[in-house]
């Protein structure tokens, strides 16, 4: 291996830790009300959909070698991908506390700490000293932690599994919704694969390796939360492993699923931190954002984690939409520029395109039909410019 590359195996095995997740298990519980098979359908759509739009982000990054705000310059400019990356930045600061935060109340249920506000710190220093220990430090450390988790998912999956069902949620979702809930979560991680797909050995192989693990582990994470709701007709998952005296085991579970997702944010945040401000350290300015993750998951509102990855979506589907037309159809670089105007109201266009559609109950939720609509007005708009930039 080259030095300073990653395998794919690595790769793979970051992903495994970012989707085994109580985001992820907390967001399958809303698709509850549309029964097991629909929902399990709902679930795979919208995670084929959101793979499909991650991989391709993976491979600009991988190719160029870029994190993923350098690879937001390449479509909008050195100065127009500020914008993103300081959108990024704020959303990975609220990523990082609605983390903790969740992971502290499902702690609290298992064994109260200061209620959750102990746990709130534990998490955040986990995350810290995750931070510190670095990504290419973090190998083995990463492969006992996901055999743990792997292991007590497994439990866990029994547990949910084997029960009785009673009566789901009562709150309807429609199939369409099902769909776009389930393809906004790896939407979420569009502004950050490339951090970690630039240092790949083997770019195709890694980046597949890293959508393939991350989407099979989602949709099972997705199911577990799905089957709870069902279960406990209120989807706790803390309630259920409580109930089935898992004691340290789901203590275990959640702290380590927590701090492995959560690390990715923080990292992430601080790489698009420099991206604005070259002078600053990745490391001091990831930490920075877990500190602010965890003092404000001292005060995150619960149940708003649909709304916020809806959110994430209608920034992030048209950038990424953009940047994908620019790079594999016009093979355009703009990283030289100070903004391309062009792009940036590309931009604004689609996200005012996703916004309406989420009004819409469109049986394939809003992302696929959103980037198909984005991606033609661009090629159209491009056309009439003259194309390639690069010509």
């Amino acid at each position: 291996m080259q030095k300073g590359k990653t395998s794919v195996f690595s790769n793979a095995l970051i992903w495994f830790g970012a989707a085994v997740s109580l985001a992820e298990i907390l967001t399958g519980t809303a698709l509850a009300p549309l029964g097991f098979a629909k929902g399990c359908l709902a679930i795979v759509i919208g995670h084929i959909i959101g793979g499909v739009l991650m991989y391709l982000a993976g491979m600009i990054g991988a190719q160029s070698e870029k994190s993923s705000m350098e690879t937001v310059k390449m479509a909008f400019g050195k100065s127009g991908s500020h914008l993103f990356s300081a959108l990024n930045v704020l959303q990975l600061v609220g990523w990082t506390a609605v983390m903790i935060s969740s992971g502290a109340w499902a702690a609290a249920s298992v064994v109260p700490f200061f209620e959750n506000r102990g746990w709130v710190f534990v998490i955040g220093a986990l995350i810290a000293l995750w931070i510190i220990i670095g990504i290419k430090s973090l190998k083995w450390l990463n492969i006992i932690s996901m055999a743990a988790l792997l292991a007590l998912s497994v439990v866990l999956s029994i547990l949910v599994f084997r029960g009785e069902g009673v009566a789901a949620p009562s709150e309807a979702m429609s199939f369409g919704a099902a769909v776009e809930c389930s393809a906004a979560m790896p939407v979420s991680w569009l502004p950050l694969i490339s951090d970690y797909t630039r240092h790949a050995e083997k770019k195709h192989a890694a980046t597949l390796a890293s959508v393939v693990s991350y989407g099979a582990v989602s949709c099972w994470m997705f199911i577990i939360g799905m089957g709870a709701a069902s279960l406990t007709g209120e989807g706790d998952i803390a309630k259920i492993m409580v109930a089935a005296k898992l004691g340290v085991a789901a203590l275990a579970i959640i702290i380590l699923s927590t701090v492995t997702t959560t690390f990715l944010d923080a990292y992430s945040a601080g790489i698009s931190a420099v991206s604005i401000i070259p002078k600053l350290n990745e490391k001091w300015a990831a930490i920075i954002t877990c500190v602010l993750g965890t003092v404000l998951a001292l005060f995150s509102p619960e149940n708003w984690l649909e709304s916020f990855l809806y959110l994430i979506g209608s920034v992030f589907v048209p950038m990424i939409t953009v940047q994908l037309v620019d790079y594999f159809i016009f093979k355009n670089d703009s990283s030289s520029r100070d903004f391309d105007k062009t792009n940036l109201i590309l931009w604004l266009v689609g996200l005012v395109i996703y916004r309406l559609l989420l009004r819409v109950d469109i049986p394939l939720g809003a992302t696929l039909p959103a980037a198909l609509i984005i991606a033609i007005i661009c090629i159209i708009i491009k056309k009439i410019l003259g194309g390639s930039k690069n010509a």
